[in-house]
């Protein structure tokens, strides 16, 4: 079953984007990361994008690199993140994608984790520091335990590229917003309308804008020009306001994520 597949066209056929939530499993501990995830599922998101944290995540502003450290220092292990995955199971079948890196993904061989990941309920990897070109192996590992694969265009991306980026991705095309790291942004880049409709030349994929949102306006200007919309330093924010205060940060996440979903 292609959840993922299914997520984008029942919002298609609603007239509407799928709306895609971060959160860095783990983030600021196990039993709170369980219950950020199930809020998020309750408020009816599309797919869940769960960061796998990593002790280097070079594509992540300070927002989303404490969160990892948060994470990690509060005890989260590869085998925990799984484990997380599955008690997420229990309650929901809305899309997961790891967002990784590719060091987590090789370290313990590419076919033993896409397996792993598959058993556990994953639907799909995006890992940032593995571009199409060094893919093979990863693509073949994901093909042979039906996991899909999203691959990410930046602004920066020559043409001639997106379509090598297309023909690896099976899940969606991933455009980042602005050029550098993760982390809320004031204001959307003018030139998004153009950089999305560019991609749709080269593929019949689903496009999805992340990397800079933290306003609702902001998901509802991208709502008007792609298939969907990831959230994550401005939910993560709201974890990082207090972490050490769980109840504040379910009630902060819920309201902000209301906010943006709606």
């Amino acid at each position: 079953m292609d959840r993922i597949r299914q997520s984008f066209q029942s919002a298609s056929q609603e007239n509407r984007t799928c709306f895609i939530p971060y959160l860095c499993a783990g983030d600021p501990d196990y039993a709170t990361s369980l219950a950020l995830c199930k809020i998020a599922v309750e408020a009816q998101v599309d797919c869940l994008e769960i960061g796998v944290p990593f002790t280097d995540p070079l594509a992540d502003g300070t927002t989303n690199q404490l969160a990892a450290q948060r994470a990690l220092e509060s005890g989260m292990t590869s085998t925990k993140v799984f484990d997380l995955v599955r008690e997420i199971r229990t309650f929901t079948q809305t899309p997961i994608i790891f967002y990784t890196y590719y060091n987590l993904v090789l370290a313990p061989g590419l076919n033993n984790y896409a397996q792993r990941c598959k058993e556990a309920g994953v639907d799909g990897l995006l890992t940032l520091d593995c571009p199409p070109e060094e893919a093979d192996d990863l693509l073949s590992a994901c093909k042979e335990h039906d996991l899909k694969t999203v691959f990410i265009v930046t602004p920066s991306t020559p043409v001639e590229r997106i379509t090598k980026i297309a023909q690896a991705a099976t899940g969606f095309i991933y455009y980042v917003s602005r050029a550098g790291v993760t982390g809320a942004r004031s204001k959307m880049a003018d030139d998004l309308p153009e950089r999305v409709a560019a991609i749709r030349q080269h593929t019949d994929l689903p496009v999805v804008v992340g990397f800079g949102i933290s306003k609702a306006d902001h998901v509802r200007q991208i709502s008007a020009i792609a298939d969907g919309v990831v959230v994550g330093s401005a939910l993560v924010q709201t974890i990082a306001d207090d972490p050490s205060d769980p109840k504040g940060i379910l009630e902060r996440f819920q309201s902000k994520l209301a906010s943006m979903r709606a």
